[in-house]
């Protein structure tokens, strides 16, 4: 565990090259811009949690890896590199990486749609900043998912080397969110009002900054035949 408020490139283990481009993100919003760019990872050969290294290496996240790679450029910066974990009914969950402003929340986030993605830092509290999230996070039916948010998890508490320059995956971070206390966002008398998106929302949440490749298409569509078929039986 290092609890140092600027980490070095020692401390982390990084090559100089890697360590200069976390140097130049300097703020949050430079941090942000540099997760827009980089590539969707779509897990084609099996599920993913990559290390910094290895994202900065094929220059390709998704959201947990997107908000280690902020985090671990806040922690250079001498901000702490602080998780949040959302998690979802019948969805996936949802990690993003935490800043603060003027005792404002605000959020750093890796996505390929346009509704879960950067929150400006002035949210007064991490429920204010988990409801934010709450009317266009959607499954593919178009039901509302979100239902909980977890306390802030602090990536100090790992050694860098399971995390930042580990052999390729960090699932040890994922578990460590997942043991993390949740809080509800509603009840189930709230639950049973939401209205399901409607046809226009549905048209604007299809939009995707990186189009999912062929593969991955043809193998949800096989997976959605399936899943037609053991229905009929």
């Amino acid at each position: 565990m290092i609890r140092k408020r600027f980490a070095r490139r020692e401390d982390l283990g990084l090559t100089p090259a890697e360590f200069a481009l976390l140097r130049r993100l300097d703020t949050p919003h430079k941090i942000q811009a540099f997760l827009y760019k980089l590539g969707q990872n779509f897990e084609l050969d099996g599920e993913t949690c990559r290390t910094v290294r290895e994202v900065l290496r094929t220059r390709r996240a998704h959201c947990i890896e997107g908000a280690m790679v902020a985090a671990c450029a806040m922690w250079v910066h001498g901000k702490p590199p602080l998780l949040l974990d959302m998690r979802a009914e019948r969805d996936f969950d949802h990690v993003v990486a935490l800043f603060k402003h003027h005792a404002r929340w605000g959020a750093m986030s890796k996505t390929n749609g346009m509704f879960l993605r950067w929150r400006d830092p002035v949210y007064r509290s991490l429920r204010e900043l988990a409801m934010s999230y709450f009317h266009e996070y959607c499954n593919r039916r178009d039901h509302k998912t979100l239902r909980e948010f977890s306390l802030p998890y602090d990536l100090r508490r790992l050694e860098p080397k399971v995390w930042v320059t580990g052999e390729k995956h960090a699932w040890v971070v994922a578990e460590e969110l997942d043991r993390l206390r949740h809080f509800k966002l509603m009840g189930g008398r709230h639950l049973r009002a939401l209205a399901r998106r409607d046809p226009f929302e549905r048209r604007a949440g299809a939009l995707l900054q990186y189009p999912r490749p062929r593969a991955l298409v043809e193998k949800l569509a096989r997976l959605k035949k399936k899943r037609a078929e053991k229905h009929k039986k």
